[in-house]
């Protein structure tokens, strides 16, 4: 680095990737940054400058030097940093200590780790340093990739497995093996090990019978709540299953549970129906909390809740590699928890790759007229929420409500204020059976009118 490089470089001020340190005497302070970087996107300390950016230089010696390496061989795993002397007056240099991303991350400063927020160095958390550890080992020895001890290809779906196969070469994600073999299937999907087959496969492709008794976390629960919590089940089931028929029955529970929004279209006078969700976009959601979850753990599910606000789906695992929900929405890199799953998944044409399903999601929703999609990270969970935008006919009040007068609280919310006559009309009813529907929903408390005579008008119950 020469001096005019220097100055470009202190002009960018303190930051994320830059420290200042007046003089060397700073060197412990210093470490922590620079571990504190490592543990980030890398970055220089600076020797000679001060904090507003002042270039001072400082007399180094090979003393000078020495003292820096010292504290340096306090970081570890070991780093063997850049480090340059920069001429900024007779007799006067900055000192510049540079270090990428560490490959072997969580690093520690004499027994600490640091983390960097801003153009401040902090310690790290034991959860935060755990976290980093596990994706470190992760990256070298995966569950997935684990030999799944007793099975074979005759333990498997073999239809599920030919399936995926012409599927992935329909979609020009494959090109055809040639062969319907099993175990060479297996192999061109990076599925064995040798003759063993990895946990994957069988997670992938595992008839349900034996993922029930060896593999319980193989598992979906589904539920459908009366209100806004989980006090009154409508419905409550668990399957046990390999990755594609859980999929399957998560999607069959949605189509037959979720509510229908119906709009009148005026001048039309017809009704049409539209799924309250935009499919593709639970799809994308389900098939990423299928492939992306934490299976090490025997307790691991994916779960699905409908409630009458919203529609919840949840996977056993955390967020890794420094996404975050916010993160999600962003141009991100993708980083599969299970790469071997996640592929298998993108060649069948269920996912997407490089970081779009999340952003796929958000896309869909908003087209759809919906709020973008939340997504809530606990200590071992993520879940993504959808929420409606348009009202939704309850089917159970106390008691049922029927198909037709769901259809007429949906043209309340729609046209508030009408009168009888204008429902009628729309939606071709019988007075009588008007009448009827009229004062049931006005004794569950969910209409209520004002005038009188022919003056009368109707709305929804507010609250």
């Amino acid at each position: 680095m020469n001096t005019t490089q220097l100055q470009a470089l202190v002009a960018q001020g303190e930051s994320e990737t830059l420290e200042f340190k007046k003089t060397t005497g700073e060197r412990r302070e210093a470490m922590h940054a620079l571990c504190a970087m490592l543990n980030h996107r890398g970055g220089r300390v600076l020797f000679g400058i001060e904090p507003n950016g002042r270039v001072l230089g400082q007399q180094v010696a090979d003393r000078t030097l020495e003292e820096i390496a010292q504290e340096i061989q306090q970081i570890e795993p070991t780093i063997f940093p850049q480090i340059d002397r920069v001429d900024v007056r007779p007799g006067l240099q900055v000192v510049v200590v540079a270090v990428s991303t560490g490959p072997n991350r969580p690093y520690s400063y004499k027994g600490q780790a640091y983390k960097r927020l801003g153009n401040t160095s902090s310690k790290m958390s034991r959860d935060e340093y755990n976290r980093i550890l596990i994706e470190r080992f992760h990256g070298e020895r995966r569950w997935e990739t684990e030999p799944a001890q007793g099975w074979t290809a005759a333990d498997l779906d073999i239809t599920e497995l030919t399936r995926t196969i012409d599927e992935a070469i329909r979609r020009g994600r494959l090109t055809d093996p040639g062969t319907r073999d099993p175990v060479e299937l297996l192999r061109g999907f990076g599925l064995l090990k040798g003759e063993q087959l990895l946990r994957a496969a069988v997670v992938l492709f595992g008839q349900r019978a034996r993922l029930e008794a060896e593999l319980p976390q193989c598992l979906l629960r589904v539920a459908k709540f009366k209100g806004t919590d989980k006090t009154e089940f409508l419905d409550n089931r668990q399957f046990h299953g390999n990755t594609f028929e859980l999929l399957l029955k998560a999607e069959q529970f949605l189509r037959e549970n979720l509510p229908i929004a119906g709009r009148v279209v005026p001048g039309l006078f017809e009704r049409i129906d539209e799924p309250i969700y935009p499919p593709v976009a639970l799809r994308e959601a389900l098939a990423n909390a299928i492939c992306h979850r934490d299976y090490s753990s025997g307790g691991g599910s994916v779960a699905v809740a409908i409630y009458q606000d919203r529609l919840e789906i949840t996977s056993t695992g955390a967020l890794r590699f420094d996404l975050t929900p916010e993160k999600l929405f962003l141009p991100h890199e993708s980083q599969p928890w299970n790469p071997l799953l996640a592929r298998v998944f993108h060649r069948r044409g269920i996912i997407e790759t490089w970081g779009r399903g999340t952003l796929k999601m958000a896309e869909l929703t908003q087209q759809a007229g919906l709020p973008r999609p939340e997504i809530e990270e606990g200590p071992n969970f993520v879940l993504v929420r959808f929420r409606p935008s348009r009202y939704i006919p309850p089917r159970q009040v106390k008691q049922d409500v029927t198909d037709r007068q769901q259809r007429i609280l949906q043209l309340l919310a729609e046209r508030p204020g009408i009168g009888r006559k204008e429902i009628q009309s729309v939606l071709k009813l019988d007075v009588n059976a008007l009448k009827s529907d009229l004062q049931r929903l006005r004794g569950l408390g969910l209409i209520r009118q004002t005038g009188k005579g022919r003056g009368t008008v109707l709305f929804l119950a507010e609250g």
